[in-house]
């Protein structure tokens, strides 16, 4: 699925004209809400991106989490290495990882710059710095890895992970929002049962779909990338 077909499959579920202005309006705002759930409620390995371009500041135990060009800022932050030793690339030296603890831990623990070392730990300060702690003593290079929300479906953006490998559960969460708009926003008042029927859909389908994002990560049933197997029997 691409963008055109997406929106002729959304409009012919709709039953509506698509190529109306009330129409144009509002697709962005139903690809926002579909794309939006889908990567708040599932931790797609297709978001994960690897950030080394940065450095510490010997002496500075705050961060700045660098961007990553058209993909964005950091939504969340995974885990955090520093490079050892000092200058150079992450594939050229050694990854230190980082424990990631709480600030007051941070504050009451390495509350000075008057000890200076390689780093141990680290804080979220905020959705867009780190703290670390020890205070750096060098500028150790920093490799952040994390998830980014990638660039919303459009027509000058005509493919996704989403419309690629999930177009169901897009299409599903697609309609749970243009429920609202057929009904002038009031489905849960003109028609409850519309709505309720894409969010049971949508939620039949996540469950696939997440149970697929765990068994790539290795995180599916104990711990291997296999669907659950009955049991065999003997007769």
């Amino acid at each position: 699925m691409n963008y055109t077909t997406y929106v002729t499959s959304l409009a012919n579920l709709m039953a509506a004209d698509p190529t109306t202005i009330d129409f144009q309006n509002f697709l962005p705002d139903c690809i926002a809400y579909a794309e939006n759930r889908i990567y708040r409620e599932i931790d797609l390995l297709n978001t994960v991106v690897v950030n080394g371009t940065q450095s510490l500041t010997a002496g500075v135990r705050r961060f700045p989490i660098p961007t990553n060009g058209s993909a964005g800022i950091f939504y969340t932050v995974t885990g955090v290495n520093v490079i050892t030793p000092a200058g150079v690339i992450p594939d050229k030296g050694v990854r230190n990882q980082l424990t990631a603890v709480s600030m007051d831990y941070l504050n009451s623990v390495w509350n000075s710059s008057q000890t200076l070392s390689l780093p141990q730990s680290f804080a979220m300060v905020d959705q867009f710095n780190i703290i670390v702690g020890p205070w750096p003593d060098q500028s150790y290079g920093v490799e952040i890895i994390g998830t980014v929300q990638p660039a919303p479906l459009s027509s000058a953006n005509p493919t996704t992970f989403l419309t690629t490998y999930l177009q169901d559960l897009f299409l599903a969460a697609s309609m749970i929002f243009a429920s609202g708009y057929m009904r002038d926003f009031g489905a849960q008042s003109d028609n409850p049962q519309q709505a309720a029927s894409w969010e049971s859909q949508y939620q039949t389908l996540f469950q696939s779909a997440n149970l697929l994002e765990l068994r790539k990560k290795w995180a599916g049933p104990a711990w291997t990338p296999f669907s659950s197997i009955p049991v065999s029997q003997t007769r």
